[in-house]
C-alpha cells in the first residue's frame, strides 16, 4: 500500500479571466517599407497585416505581462494573492536566468507563487494552458496565471524582406481555475524536430559571443547583425495549412464535438492566408467567428492567442460561454490544440 497521500484538486479546470496589453506605438506597413523593397499591397496580400505594435523602452516583457495579468486577474474576480503559479511563455526575454515569471509573480503581489518560463514558440500559450489545467486538477495550485508575451521587434531583421513585416509585440494572459464541468478539452500536442531548421534564430548566442564572427550576417553598414528570427516561408506555410488542420480536427474529436458545435476559432495569428486555408480545410460553418487579430497586431508568437481571445470578447464578436477551438504552431516545429469554454 502506498504511503503517499493522493492529490486533491478540482474535478475540472476552466479559463476564468483574460487580459491583454498592446504597446502604445502603432507601426503601419509604411514604416517597414523604409528598409525593404516591397509594397503595402504585397504585405497585406501575403500576410493580411496592416499594422503592428512595437514596444518602447519601458514596455519590457515583464511590464507588458504585468499589465495583461492585472486585467486577467480582475476579469477572473480573484486577487493576486490567490494565484498559486505563474507560467510565462516567451522567446524574447533576454536574461538567461532568472525566469521573468518570478519578477512578474512578485510585482503582481502573489503569495510566493511558483513561477517559471517555458519556450515553445507560437505554441507556447497552448503548452502553458495544458500545464495550468494539470496543476488545477492535480491540486498543486487553485489558480494559475498563464502569460504569453513577446517583444519580437527585438528579434526582427528589418532588412529581411521575408520576415521584416511579420512580427509585433504584446502580452496576453489568462487565469485558469477550478470548474465543476469540463471547460478545457484534451490537448493534442507534439513536435517535429526534423523540421526545426524552417523557423530558427539566425545566429546562436554562443556563436555570436565565442564563434568566428567573420561568417556572421552583416547589415548594410557592414556591422554584425543582432540575432533575428528567420524562416522558410513556403515550407512553414505548407506545414501549417495541411498538418495543423489535421491537429485541429484531432482536438475537436478528442473533445467529442464537431465543427458545427463550435462558436469561435482562435488559431495562432501567423498569417491570414494560413487562417483562411485552415477554415476551408476544416469546413467550419459560417456561424463560427474566426479570429483575425493579425491584421492590426501582427504575429506576436506566444501572445497571439490570448490577445486575439481578449479582443473578440471585448468587441462582442465572441461571448462568455462560447465554445472555442484554439491552436498554436511554430518554431520547433511544435504545436498544441484544444477546445475551451471562453470566460
Amino acid at each position: 500500500m502506498s504511503k503517499i497521500n493522493p492529490s486533491k484538486g478540482a474535478p475540472y479546470a476552466r479559463i476564468l479571466g483574460v487580459g491583454g496589453y498592446r504597446p502604445t506605438r502603432v507601426v503601419p506597413n509604411e514604416v517597414i517599407l523604409e528598409t525593404i523593397d516591397s509594397s503595402d499591397e504585397w504585405i497585406r496580400s501575403r500576410s493580411g497585416i496592416e499594422t503592428r505594435h512595437w514596444a518602447g523602452p519601458d514596455e519590457t516583457v515583464a511590464a507588458m505581462s504585468i499589465e495583461a495579468s492585472g486585467k486577467a486577474i480582475a476579469d477572473a474576480g480573484i486577487s493576486a494573492e490567490q494565484i498559486g503559479a505563474v507560467v510565462v511563455s516567451t522567446v524574447s526575454h533576454f536574461s538567461q536566468t532568472p525566469a521573468v515569471a518570478t519578477e512578474i509573480a512578485d510585482k503582481l503581489g502573489t503569495n510566493k507563487a511558483a513561477a517559471f518560463d517555458i519556450s515553445a514558440g507560437c505554441a507556447g500559450f497552448g503548452y502553458g494552458l495544458t500545464l495550468a489545467k494539470g496543476m488545477v486538477v492535480e491540486g498543486s495550485a487553485e489558480y494559475v496565471l498563464v502569460i504569453g508575451v513577446e517583444r519580437l521587434s527585438d528579434l526582427t531583421d528589418l532588412e529581411d524582406r521575408a520576415t521584416a513585416f511579420l512580427f509585433g509585440d504584446g502580452a496576453g494572459a489568462v487565469v485558469v481555475g477550478p470548474s465543476k464541468e469540463p471547460a478545457i478539452g484534451p490537448t493534442v500536442w507534439g513536435s517535429e524536430g526534423d523540421k526545426s531548421e524552417t523557423i530558427k534564430q539566425t545566429v546562436p548566442w554562443d556563436q555570436l559571443h565565442f564563434g568566428d564572427r567573420s561568417g556572421l550576417p552583416v547589415d548594410s553598414q557592414g556591422n554584425v547583425k543582432f540575432p533575428a528570427i528567420t524562416q522558410e516561408g513556403q515550407a512553414v506555410f505548407r506545414w501549417a495549412v495541411f498538418e495543423m488542420a489535421k491537429v485541429a480536427q484531432q482536438a475537436l474529436d478528442a473533445a467529442g464535438i464537431s465543427s458545427d458545435d463550435l462558436d469561435v476559432f482562435i488559431p495562432h495569428q501567423a498569417n491570414v492566408r494560413i487562417i483562411d486555408s485552415m477554415v476551408k480545410t476544416l469546413k467550419l460553418p459560417e456561424h463560427v467567428t474566426v479570429a483575425r487579430d493579425i491584421r492590426t497586431t501582427g504575429n506576436t508568437s506566444a501572445a497571439s492567442i490570448p490577445l486575439a481571445m481578449e479582443r473578440l470578447l471585448a468587441t462582442g464578436e465572441a461571448k462568455s460561454g462560447d465554445t472555442a477551438l484554439v491552436i498554436g504552431f511554430g518554431a520547433g516545429l511544435v504545436y498544441a490544440a484544444t477546445v475551451v469554454t471562453l470566460p
